[in-house]
């Protein structure tokens, strides 16, 4: 599901990039007369530049919008943007266009461009073309995107366009997008407002700019020099939509029947009326859900049986049609048919358990953590899952993703459109995040927990003989539990054979140069509440290396666990991925005759959100390596890079670490 699809990316960037152009217009298919270009790209153009960073592919001159709401409180938004190639990695810039669909429909298109050697063109209306906005899951949807290729798109050349599009008629929020993946010189919002209708700005991240008051129920913003947000080359890098700015104007009055007021309550209230209905039991899903439940007399177990039930059978396919981004289908439509959108299955989900006398609502959030802000109401969102309230006082060791609302009540949290993740729990990119609790006068902004990384783990362990031409033969067992185990689950049950091969060479090889493995045996792959065990004999030749009469290797067999940390000077947060636990366990029978003449020092640091601890020992004619490898943040702030490269190099100098054999 798309919701709010049109506002999730900035427009001057999101609007820019449709590869598929290139091969559908050519650049040198140009206007027969000479195009007359608008004044404000010539003023645009004139504009000297600061100095950028040498990697500055393009940079933004103008992107100007002006956001009209009529007397018949329709509205309308005209945007046009101007954007300098810088380099040439900066010719994808080139492809301009805008998405509308059946209640947004694109009034206005133009794009123009000047080239490097100062020639003006304007694409004709047939050099601009048509297609669908969305691919993947979507059955069928009404978004479409109009574009083309500016011509001469080169370094040094000024691309541009100007569209006017209709508004949605079920929203009343304009999202400005202030920052984007390039920096931008100028930039304005100017919102037209009819008599008796007010809004209300909040802002996500630093607030840039205050309005003038142009009067007449018009106002203005402008910010200059904003600088980007460039990820390119950082990393552990964070989410890009999480880390940019954004302004919602939120518009209201008496005459809007329906209007978000910028507020999470009113926010809660406009999807009240939207999804209204939408999740009402009827005989036929009341009858299903007792038939899962039957012979269960546990909450949880009856929560556990419709939440995989719908997690599971219940295919995530959208037909989105104009509201349709937003509404659910009705409960019963979505069960007869068996499929439907992340909002139909929680939409059904809370429909088969509200037929049982359990109730849940909607939670909206959005896939990209950071995107969703509690200091900034808005229905920026992309992804819809459910809240299922607890009894008072009701504790279940199957329930980890519980959050508390102001209310008091108490939720679990449950995405029934993931599918590999175990009933109880959460994905990894939405702990830690928030999301918006729809529940009417009660809604709210809500934090997602971190789940403990003891129910998201890999346990590795194996038991091997080295032979004194170093090669290692032995039998190696690894098991995944959690969120952590979803690419592996998802490869056994829908990856070939050779899919599943591949996969699992570049994971061996990571670690090994010559090796070679059979017999591999999967259980519980689709047993999600138990551990998916990966059992198969590994081969390796060379893994002692010979140095004179001694041999060297290093105590830990698989698992390349280290930080991506690097040197550099630290502005975003640091992404740690999913708060989890990592244990190794490595026997290794020696050669005979061989003893062990040097072991790796033991290590043992905490961090506090994170902990590292290895031992190497020999008892008898075997060695062995333990290590324990625990996460408990999912992102942590900028001034935390210190510790995360103390971390990285304390794990990665274990995992060269030697031990030096040799013979007595």
């Amino acid at each position: 599901m798309f919701l709010n699809r049109s506002l999730a990316f900035p427009p001057s960037v999101r609007l820019l990039a449709c590869a598929c152009f290139v091969a559908l217009l050519s650049p040198s298919a140009l206007a027969e007369k000479k195009p007359v270009l608008p004044d404000w790209l010539k003023e645009a153009a004139k504009q000297p530049l600061p100095s950028y960073p040498a990697n500055t592919n393009a940079v933004v001159l103008l992107s100007d919008t002006t956001y009209t709401v009529g007397g018949d409180l329709h509205a309308v938004e005209h945007h046009r943007v101007a954007i300098k190639i810088l380099r040439p990695q900066g010719r994808g810039y080139a492809h301009l266009g805008a998405s509308y669909d059946g209640d947004s429909k694109l009034r206005l298109l133009k794009i123009w461009s000047i080239g490097p050697d100062g020639h003006e063109y304007e694409l004709k209306d047939n050099e601009i073309a048509d297609h669908g906005a969305y691919e993947g899951y979507l059955l069928y949807s009404d978004d479409r995107y109009r574009g083309g290729t500016a011509p001469a798109g080169d370094p040094g050349a000024i691309v541009a366009m100007e569209y006017e599009r209709e508004a949605r008629p079920y929203s009343t929020e304009y999202i400005w997008h202030v920052q984007e993946e390039l920096p931008v010189l100028k930039e304005r919002l100017k919102v037209e407002l009819p008599p008796g209708v007010e809004y209300k700005e909040v802002w996500k991240g630093k607030k840039e700019t205050a309005p003038i008051d142009l009067e007449k129920g018009k106002y203005l913003w402008e910010v200059s020099n904003e600088p980007p947000v460039d990820l390119r080359e950082v990393n552990m890098a964070p989410e890009w939509r999480g880390q940019t700015k954004r302004m919602s104007v939120h518009y209201f009055g008496a005459s809007i029947p329906n209007a978000t007021k910028g507020s999470w309550e009113s926010i809660g209230d406009w999807y009240d009326v939207l999804a209204k209905g939408r999740n009402d039991a009827t005989p036929e899903l009341t009858a299903k859900a007792q038939e899962l439940i039957a012979g269960k007399t546990d909450f949880a177990e009856k929560v556990q049986a419709i939440g995989e039930y719908v997690q599971s059978q219940v295919r995530y396919v959208a037909i989105e049609i104009g509201v349709g981004g937003y509404q659910p289908h009705p409960a019963q439509q979505i069960y007869k048919n068996k499929y439907g959108d992340c909002k139909d299955k929680a939409t059904l989900l809370s429909a088969m358990l509200s037929s049982i006398g359990i109730r849940s609502t909607w939670v909206m959030v959005d896939s990209d953590r950071g995107v969703v802000d509690p200091n900034a109401p808005s229905i920026a969102g992309n992804h819809m899952i459910a809240a299922i309230e607890l009894p008072a006082g009701y504790e279940s060791p199957k329930l980890h993703a519980i959050v508390k609302a102001n209310s008091g009540k108490r939720f679990l949290i449950f995405d029934p459109t993931w599918e590999y993740t175990p009933f109880g729990h959460l994905e990894y990119n939405l702990q830690g995040g928030y999301g918006v609790l729809m529940d009417g006068k009660n809604s709210q902004v809500i934090a997602f927990p971190i789940l403990t990384p003891e129910v998201n783990s890999i346990h590795r362990s194996g038991q091997f003989k080295l032979a004194e031409d170093g090669s290692l033969d032995g039998q190696m067992l690894e098991s995944r539990f959690g969120d952590i185990a979803d690419r592996h689950r998802r490869l056994f049950r829908t990856g070939t054979e050779k899919e599943q091969r591949e996969i699992f060479d570049r994971m061996l090889g990571r670690d090994l140069v010559n090796f070679s493995y059979d017999g591999l045996k999967v259980e519980n792959a689709m047993e999600l509440t138990k551990d998916l065990k990966m059992s198969y004999a590994l081969k390796a030749s060379s893994f002692a290396r010979p140095a004179g009469s001694l041999l060297m290797m290093r105590p830990r067999v698989l698992g390349t666990d280290t930080l991506e940390a690097d040197k550099k000077a630290r502005v975003y947060p640091i992404d740690l991925g999913a708060a989890r636990e990592v244990k190794d366990d490595y026997e290794i029978e020696l050669p005979a005759g061989y003893v062990a003449d040097e072991l790796p020092d033991p290590v043992k640091i905490d961090m506090g959100w994170a902990s590292y601890e290895s031992v190497s020992k020999v008892e008898g004619s075997k060695l062995h390596y333990t290590r324990t490898y625990v996460v408990r943040q999912v992102e942590l702030p900028a001034e935390k890079y210190e510790e995360v490269q103390k971390l990285a190099g304390v794990i990665g100098y274990d995992e060269q670490s030697n031990v030096v054999l040799k013979k007595k």
